[in-house]
């Protein structure tokens, strides 16, 4: 009994091994996946079939492995890892127009996409588990400023910054410090929350609280409400973007050890022109809250 059951294993493994080539993908076919669907959807799902292509390699080595210990003689599965993961590589290529690890930063200086380069070295760089890595932070980063939606990289992300984690501080700096064109803002309560993360604030009883928020391009602007006060606008500037501003600021320190120039609004007298019973210009006047003026970019100096 035991040995028909051995030889029935041995039989169901063989028929896998052999009908692999089956599924596998070809060239032409992943062109055409890109025609239909789009370089950044099809990269996404070649990326995943890249990972389980490869443990799928590893498992089989596995099963060979045990299927000589039975004396059942087999053929080697998987070869040269490496060779393994520059053929995988390849589709990856083709799908994405080398999309894994375009570096999308610009007019930013310091900021830009947390992805890296795009060559195949940068791609390679950190091994699987770096390649992993930076299409991660890609995927966070388009999910959290609304470009695109991926779901596991959005929930890794939002445990993350609720407790003012490395991961969703990296991807909060690539944004509040990269171009918008390529890295877009951060808005609304995602920005109030990535906020108060990228600062420091998360898990600290007191922390100020933050509305109206947009957060990209070297600036950060909002509300800020403290102990119950009513809210203050404020805005901050990378330092290594933006000159010194003029009138009164502070100089904050993020997670990622950046700094920023903050400052918030200031009472103004407001002068609004009419005319009088006599025909005169007069004026009304009243006290309001301003920001000071924006300071200039130090790439346009």
């Amino acid at each position: 009994m035991r040995k028909i059951l051995f030889l029935l294993l041995a039989t169901v493994l063989l028929f896998s091994i052999l009908s692999v080539n089956v599924f596998a993908v070809t060239e032409a076919e992943v062109e055409a996946q890109v025609a239909a669907q789009g370089k950044d959807k099809v990269s996404g799902n070649i990326f995943i079939w890249f990972l389980c292509a490869i443990a799928f390699l590893k498992v089989s080595q596995k099963v060979d492995s045990f299927m000589s210990a039975l004396g059942i003689n087999v053929g080697h599965t998987g070869g040269s890892m490496l060779g393994e993961l520059m053929i995988a590589m390849r589709g990856i290529q083709i799908a994405s127009g080398g999309a894994f690890g375009h570096h999308r930063g610009g007019g930013g200086g310091s900021g830009g996409s947390p992805s890296g380069s795009g060559s195949d070295a940068s791609f390679l760089s950190g091994g699987l588990a770096g390649a992993v890595s930076r299409t991660s932070h890609r995927h966070a980063a388009s999910s959290v400023t609304g470009q695109q939606n991926h779901p596991i990289s959005q929930r890794i992300y939002n445990s993350s910054v609720a407790k003012g984690g490395d991961y969703a501080n990296t991807i909060i700096g690539a944004v509040a410090k990269g171009s918008v064109n390529n890295e877009g803002t951060i808005t609304g309560s995602r920005a109030a929350e990535a906020m108060t993360s990228y600062f420091g604030y998360a898990g600290k009883t007191n922390a100020p609280q933050f509305s109206d928020m947009e957060i990209g391009g070297g600036r950060i602007t909002g509300m800020e409400s403290v102990g119950g006060a009513a809210p203050t606008e404020f805005a901050m500037y990378s330092a290594d973007q933006y000159m010194k501003p003029d009138g009164a600021y502070t100089l904050e320190t993020a997670a990622d050890g950046s700094k920023w120039y903050k400052q918030t609004a200031q009472d103004t007298v407001e002068k609004t022109p009419y005319m009088d019973a006599n025909g005169d210009i007069a004026y009304n006047e009243q006290i309001v809250q301003k920001l000071p003026q924006i300071p200039r970019r130090k790439d346009r100096v």
